[in-house]
């Protein structure tokens, strides 16, 4: 294959963290049904990169802590070298997605993955997945336990984070 005209695969991962227990109790608890309670991933370059309160992080396609994706969507494909790719992260890690933004209704690993997304493929992730929160939120018991979900940070347990040093995760 002409490496400058090569095209690599992009896939978004898609974890329900609730393991099912948002479909089972979001009627009674939210008025609402939910299908899952949703984490993020993207994978390109044969590595899966997601965002939680560590930072960027990334390892093998399906090794972190939550197991295998519950779907795996495809976003087409790009044309950005890992090269590119990997200066691109840095330049996130180092400026909007350090772990200490990391805020689970408003800037998230839906956020990054959308983002990113865009900037690989030119097209975004599911709505369904970056609308979950404000849809949590629209409701009394939402508004109610917002200040206890505020203080979560989810960091799945994967590989390398990225430490703002091109070439150093």
């Amino acid at each position: 294959m002409d490496p400058n005209n090569a095209t690599y695969p992009v896939k978004l991962y898609v974890y329900d963290i609730s393991k099912g227990m948002a479909r089972q109790l979001s009627p009674l608890m939210l008025g609402i049904q939910l299908d899952g309670i949703w984490h993020t991933a993207i994978v390109v370059h044969g590595e899966e990169f997601f965002y939680g309160g560590g930072g960027i992080t990334n390892c093998q396609p399906g090794e972190t802590s939550l197991g295998e994706p519950n779907s795996i969507i495809d976003l087409g494909t790009t044309e950005v070298t890992v090269d590119i790719f990997m200066e691109y992260l840095t330049s996130l890690g180092e400026s909007t997605y350090r772990g200490n933004q990391y805020h689970l209704f408003e800037w998230n690993c839906n956020t990054f993955s959308n983002e990113v997304a865009q900037f690989l493929t030119g097209s975004k992730i599911p709505a369904h997945i970056t609308d979950l929160p404000a849809e949590v939120l629209s409701t009394p018991f939402g508004q109610a336990i917002r200040p206890l979900l505020d203080s979560i940070s989810i960091a799945p347990q994967g590989g390398n984070t990225f430490n703002g040093q091109y070439g150093q995760r």
